[in-house]
């Protein structure tokens, strides 16, 4: 079966840098709905559209159409004792960017401690990297009626849904989502 929109691709994968520095080594495989629902990079979309099992790729993806330029302007130094203890670099907390009211909350990483003061960086920690793709796909199978009006995919490696009521927590599935 061809890659085509609304099936579902289980695809092998290791992420580096330009460098070819492994970021992730895939251990899990990236299972998606292909097709414009956002579920992976547009670039992953393109590349394996159209393909079939057992084809592999070696693709880079620059910063503008993975997770953007990094900006400075996302990093901000607060003081430490606005935050909850214990506190470590790598703590994520969701908060507002500087500026407008209009924006949407984000998530800022703790990447440096000193003394009465934290630096939280909004910017996602692939931000201005290149990123190389190494995919094969292992496996092409059609999109479920629910999968499609959910936009996901569902089952192993996919979002769990409890009670139709109910939306749930996340699953165990891997995705890559660009910046908007």
């Amino acid at each position: 079966m061809k890659i085509a929109k609304n099936t579902v691709v289980t695809v092998n994968y290791k992420l580096s840098d330009a460098q070819d520095n492994l970021i992730e080594d895939g251990r899990q495989p990236m299972v998606y709905l292909h097709g414009g629902y956002e579920n992976t990079l547009p670039k992953i979309e393109e590349e394996l559209d159209g393909k079939e099992v057992g084809y592999s790729s070696i693709i880079q993806i620059e910063p503008e159409d993975a997770f953007g330029d990094y900006d400075a302007a996302l990093v901000k130094v607060e003081a430490r004792n606005r935050l909850p203890e214990p506190l470590e670099v790598g703590m994520q907390f969701e908060g507002m960017p500087d500026g407008e009211g209009d924006d949407e909350a984000m998530i800022f990483t703790v990447t440096d401690i000193a003394d009465d003061k934290v630096v939280l960086d909004g910017n996602h920690p692939l931000a201005g990297m290149a990123l190389r793709f190494s995919l094969n796909v292992a496996d092409v199978r059609e999109a479920t009626d629910e999968e499609i009006a959910h936009g996901h995919v569902h089952g192993a490696h996919g979002h769990h849904h409890g009670d139709e009521d109910d939306e749930g927590e996340e699953g165990d599935h891997v995705a890559i989502h660009p910046i908007h």
